[in-house]
């Protein structure tokens, strides 16, 4: 590999930051003194290039932004080309790649935010969602240093509500289930029951139990029962778990890995946060469970940056359950082995997409690969892989225990007196869920599976992933949020289509392009009535469904199209 580096040099603050993650370098290769060893070092390029991530996060926490000479060390010592970390460093929105506070305030603009009325960031930085729908309007501020801070600001359900001037703590993590401690619970039934940081706790209420269980069964017995059990995928696709995980159990290449997709990033969407916040030992659990099963003796956790409350609460489980033999060389004296690393993601809706989370822990640009090859014959690092995301994984203790349950977490936003996450049966009317959840004014429409999701208007539908399909629509992550009267569809729509526009990893020339047009043309359509701009719309929106490499751009026009054919838009 020809490597070309700068003369640029980091400074000694920066200089550290790397080295507490990777260690002092060893080579005059890596930055330290001239060694005979030089030339093996160079000869394994790449081979720490999964490091990249972690290492840019290094550096930003600490300083609060990535200089040139700060990028250039990272590639001395992980043996990258400039031109490609700089590639990567610049893909993430928490990145910086020039001098800034090391205080930023992020605050949501987007679309749960935008139903409580804020319209722009005024002295912060405007962001996508945050994942704190059932706050909002809501705003995340990251200070860098030595450690560095996150605090959380939440409004209340005041539509006037200005949470960005008053510092508090944040609310107890059931406060975002509104009916925690009821009955008939049963993937929230330890939030705001247990302490997420007790093992013990945990472990007094059930925890390690289907653990337990799967060791009886055998790995076949397992997929067997998950199989049996029809459960889907919770994340949209809804594609068989049972099928997914006998696939990859049955790859002979090895190693097989396991990634757990926590990138939670779909406007609206938030009840993966509040199992991880309130519930983090089942997450290890689960994840110990389908790594038995398929053959994996290394998991990857992949949770969205802007989660610092439930980076901190998986931080202390796998710690835990590392120091307490349920991680390790030897979980529960079985003789499996099985560890998990987390990998903080840096502001990327993308890296949701199940390839994409690939490229991003392997040192690369979070686009999407082309499929096939599928994950579970080549994935992460080439291997086989398991990717499910944290209510999938979840579902499998119930399973193994009870025989598994048909519930289904749904996440309350907008125009609601009671917001929050909710578990109900599948198939429960939507009018149903609504009654509970209080909706405040006029009702205008339900969009439903977030910005990639559509508009109702038909409280009967069931939400049961047949149910809002034979509605036209989807129940995709889960997102249920009301809009009344008071919504500014027009700006709504506009938001939805700045979202796809700024999120579009731009790799595929029909979401990179279609992406920007719809924009343009809905803000065209918010000024003037055109049928020529309607018709533009549609071809448009046709084409990226069509076209596109990903679920990104095929959905991104999805909630435009429900807008305009069912609540009348631009009319």
């Amino acid at each position: 590999m020809d490597l070309h580096f700068g003369d640029a040099e980091p400074t000694a603050e920066e200089r550290a930051a790397v080295d507490a993650l990777l260690g002092p370098p060893v080579t005059a290769w890596e930055g330290g003194d001239r060694t005979e060893a030089d030339l093996r070092s160079a000869a394994r390029a790449e081979q720490a290039r999964d490091q990249l991530l972690p290492a840019l996060h290094a550096v930003n926490d600490r300083v609060g932004w990535i200089s040139e000479g700060a990028l250039a060390y990272i590639c001395r010592r992980l043996t990258i080309p400039p031109a490609e970390a700089y590639g990567v460093a610049s893909f993430y929105s928490l990145f910086s790649m020039e001098p800034r506070p090391a205080r930023v305030l992020h605050v949501c603009t987007d679309l749960a935010c935008l139903a409580k009325g804020v319209r722009d960031a005024g002295e912060g930085v405007a962001s996508p969602c945050l994942g704190l729908c059932e706050r909002a309007p809501a705003a995340l501020a990251l200070e860098a240093g030595l450690p560095p801070k996150a605090t959380v600001y939440g409004g209340s359900p005041a539509a006037d509500a200005t949470p960005y001037t008053v510092e508090r703590p944040e609310p107890p993590v059931a406060d975002a289930v509104p009916q925690a401690g009821g009955q008939g619970l049963v993937l929230l039934r330890r939030v705001g029951v247990v302490d997420p940081a007790s093992l013990d706790d945990y472990r007094a209420n059930g925890g390690y139990q289907a653990l337990r269980r799967a060791f009886e069964l055998g790995p076949a017995g397992v997929i067997r029962e998950v199989t049996e059990a029809g459960l889907v995928g919770r994340g949209g696709a809804a594609f068989p778990t049972g099928r997914k995980w006998d696939a990859t159990a049955r790859q002979p290449d090895q190693p097989h890995y396991l990634v757990c997709n926590a990138d939670e990033s779909e406007p609206g969407t938030f009840k993966d946060r509040v199992i991880m916040e309130g519930d983090p030992y089942a997450l290890v659990e689960a994840m110990t469970i389908a790594a038995y099963a398929t053959g994996c003796r290394k998991g990857y956790l992949y949770i969205r940056g802007e989660y610092p409350r439930a980076t901190a609460a998986l931080e202390t489980a796998i710690r835990t359950a590392r120091a307490r033999g349920m991680l390790g060389a030897d979980i529960l004296g079985h003789g499996f082995a099985f560890d998990i690393e987390l990998r903080k993601g840096a502001g990327a809706y993308i890296c949701g997409e199940e390839t994409a989370i690939f490229n991003s822990i392997e040192g690369y640009r979070g686009e999407p690969r082309t499929k096939p090859p599928f994950p579970v014959e080549k994935g992460l690092f080439g291997k086989p892989t398991v990717v499910n995301n944290v209510e999938t994984l979840v579902n499998v203790l119930p399973i193994l225990l009870t025989g598994g349950s048909d519930t289904k977490l749904f996440c309350v936003s907008g125009s609601v007196g009671r917001p929050g996450v909710y578990e109900l049966p599948l198939g429960t009317p939507l009018r149903e869920l609504l009654d509970l959840a209080r909706p405040a004014g006029r009702l205008k429409a339900v969009l439903l599976g977030g910005a990639a999701g559509s508009f109702v208007t038909d409280l009967d539908v069931p939400l049961s992933f047949e149910g809002t399909r034979a509605a036209g629509a989807t129940l995709g992550s889960g997102v249920v949020m009301v809009l009344d009267e008071e919504v500014d569809l027009p700006a709504f729509l506009v938001r939805i289509a700045a979202f796809f526009r700024d999120e579009s990893c731009g790799q595929c020339v029909p979401c990179r392009v279609g992406t920007v047009r719809q924009e343009e043309a809905l803000h065209r359509l918010g000024r003037r009535r055109s049928d020529e701009d309607l018709a533009l719309l549609r071809e448009v929106g046709q084409t990226m469904r069509d076209a596109s490499i990903c679920g990104l751009g095929q959905t991104a026009w999805n909630a435009v199209e429900s807008a305009i054919d069912r609540l009348g838009a631009f009319k």
